[in-house]
């Protein structure tokens, strides 16, 4: 069985998607659809910046939805399922035709803006906890108010989520080869983001979702759904919940899974996956070369 993955946020980069743009009529179709939704040039930003507007929350949503469903849409196969991380899994329903593109971009965008407007400067952040042990760090964070797990990347790479005070005393106390603040404006993936979900929700009802044409694994619950009202519900509740990779790779494998194609920007998903299952078969599109699948 084939995956097709999404990366998320994170993979962006400017130049990214450049070649099949100016390669193939399709892809260049999809840009200027993302340009004609959003109203604005973002096809421009993508490809000539500058990397601090590029990497707004707001900005590399649609981005990344937007180049890596370029070059979905080049492919000459389907999958069997998909799954994204994060804003990954959003197009991983729109490959599914779960949602329209121009509404999966809309919305990506106006998903991107709530996340941004949802804590003030400095109240908090995310910090990636590398080489440490997973039941010592749930351990720490069940005792301590204010942060929680927002990310299973890995067996190794586990991220935390929570007010900056309370992420300082969970750095104090966990015991880690490397702890890594990252570079994002709020606390994602967490309880605080719940006024997130009911913003989302309104936009969301706006819109037409249909079952996906194939099973997406989402990343609040680690296992596939097939219906439009599960991919909903799916796609509102990971705003506040954590990103089970780690869990939905291992489910993954053991629905029959051999074989991982992520598809955009980077190699993250690849690199992520290689640290959770073995003996399986990992590839990536990233449209630089040929496009050939």
């Amino acid at each position: 069985m084939r995956c097709f993955v999404f990366p998320g946020q994170g993979s962006q980069f400017v130049g990214m998607g450049r070649e099949v743009y100016e390669n193939y009529p399709e892809a260049r179709k999809i840009f200027k659809r993302a340009d004609e939704v959003l109203g604005f040039e973002l096809t421009k930003l993508i490809f000539e910046g500058p990397e601090e507007e590029l990497t707004k929350t707001l900005n590399a949503q649609p981005a990344l939805l937007t180049v890596s469903y370029a070059i979905y849409s080049l492919l000459n196969t389907r999958p069997d399922c998909a799954a994204g991380h994060s804003l990954g899994e959003w197009t991983a329903f729109v490959a599914a035709g779960t949602l329209s593109f121009e509404d999966g971009v809309y919305l990506v965008r106006k998903r991107g803006e709530f996340m941004n407007e949802a804590a003030p400067p400095g109240f908090g952040g995310m910090l990636a906890v590398l080489g440490g042990d997973p039941e010592e760090i749930e351990k720490i964070v069940s005792e301590i108010d204010g942060v929680e797990i927002a990310n299973y990347n890995n067996p190794g790479q586990i991220v935390l989520s929570g007010k900056m005070e309370a992420l300082k005393k969970a750095e104090e106390r966990i015991n880690a080869k490397r702890k890594i603040y990252l570079k994002v404006s709020a606390p994602f993936h967490s309880g605080f983001m719940k006024e997130v979900e009911e913003k989302l929700w309104k936009e969301m009802e706006r819109k037409n979702f249909a079952d996906p044409e194939f099973p997406v694994y989402v990343n609040a619950w680690a296992r596939p759904v097939t219906t439009a009202s599960e991919a909903m519900k799916a796609l509102r509740v990971q705003i506040s919940s954590p990103v089970l990779w780690t869990q939905s790779v291992k489910r993954m494998v053991e629905d029959g899974v051999n074989e991982f194609v992520e598809v955009g920007p980077g190699k993250v998903l690849t690199g992520l996956i290689k640290r959770i299952a073995s003996g399986v078969t990992l590839r990536n599109i990233d449209g630089q070369g040929e496009i050939n699948l």
